[in-house]
């Protein structure tokens, strides 16, 4: 019997080396995956989540969870497994100009505000953070955006969004002082150069974002995994199959770090243990149990940004053989 040919669209993430390198396969499926990146372009190009939600490119695509639940609240047509390969705290993503004499979240009020785009994941979760881990009213904020949004929406009455001028680039808008502050999932390429007109928000983001484990109790979530509904109507069964492979993948992922030589970092062995330490074994966690908490939170924040048409339950965010993980 021919194998069932599907593609999947992920970044290179470590945790999906074991996908590439061929230690985990799915059994009865030629899974062709593709390195496709979101904001910087890989082997097979950039835009990633566009080209799932936008023209269906993929059948399974590691998807913004931000632009997913706006999918799925829109009835589109695609579902996810509660698989999550990308998380990010929103603290260390909170960059000000250093002549701005922006000290503290409250001193954003009234400033301009770089965004990648108003839905991006990282952006609903710091405006979303700046409102309930600091008092500060994320409308007071007016938002630039890099570029035009993933999934049309209509912005709430009252609420400031414009869209960067033809041929500028935010990273410079900010450099220059023509923004105060720029969210963004990845340092700006200014800050790589080692500008020093670019500082973060937070003198002590790392401490920030402790406190924000400990408060909250989850390493907020970014991505997820999700199908064209077409392919699991085809084979139900690839969800679970699916899911267990990223499980698979994100083990032996782990026992790279066991080797202290694994990776480019001097100490980064020390630091995979440091982290061990203060978030728990595992902060990764796949399946709807233990991310309830997390994905209520966001949910809450994209319906208050006016992102999410309607709300949804949790459990309708994901196909129901996965319900019970």
């Amino acid at each position: 019997m021919a194998k069932l040919k599907l593609t999947m669209a992920v970044s290179h993430y470590d945790r999906h080396f074991p996908f590439f390198d061929g230690s985990v396969a799915l059994d009865g499926v030629e899974l062709n995956v593709l390195l496709v990146g979101q904001s910087e372009p890989l082997k097979h190009g950039v835009d990633r989540h566009e080209r799932m939600l936008q023209t269906g490119e993929f059948d399974i695509c590691e998807l913004s969870l931000s632009s997913y639940l706006m999918a799925r609240s829109r009835g589109m047509p695609f579902i996810a497994i509660p698989v999550f390969p990308r998380r990010l705290f929103s603290m260390s993503q909170m960059w000000v100009h250093a002549g701005a004499g922006i000290d503290s979240p409250k001193e954003l009020i009234g400033c301009k505000v770089g965004l990648s785009t108003f839905q991006t994941t990282l952006s609903v979760l710091a405006k979303g953070d700046l409102q309930s881990e600091y008092g500060v009213d994320w409308r007071k904020i007016e938002w630039v955006v890099a570029k035009e949004e993933t999934v049309p929406f209509k912005p709430q009455e009252g609420v400031k969004i414009r869209v960067v001028p033809p041929g500028r680039k935010i990273g410079s808008l900010l450099e220059q002082g023509e923004i105060d502050a720029l969210f963004m999932p990845h340092p700006p390429k200014e800050v790589l150069r080692g500008s020093e007109k670019i500082r973060r928000l937070f003198s002590n983001a790392r401490q920030e974002e402790l406190n924000y484990f400990h408060k909250n109790g989850f390493f907020p979530i970014m991505h997820v995994v999700a199908f064209k509904d077409e392919v699991l109507k085809q084979d139900p069964r690839l969800a679970l199959s699916v899911m267990e492979a990223f499980e698979k993948a994100k083990e032996v992922c782990r026992h790279y770090y066991d080797d202290p030589n694994w990776s480019r970092l001097a100490w980064g062995r020390h630091l995979f243990e440091e982290e061990r330490s203060l978030l728990g074994d595992d902060p990764w966690p796949y399946g709807v149990k233990r991310n309830r908490a997390n994905l209520e939170r966001f949910m809450g924040y994209s319906l208050d940004q006016g992102l999410m048409e309607k709300k949804v339950a949790v459990e309708d965010l994901f196909t129901p053989a996965t319900l019970d993980t």
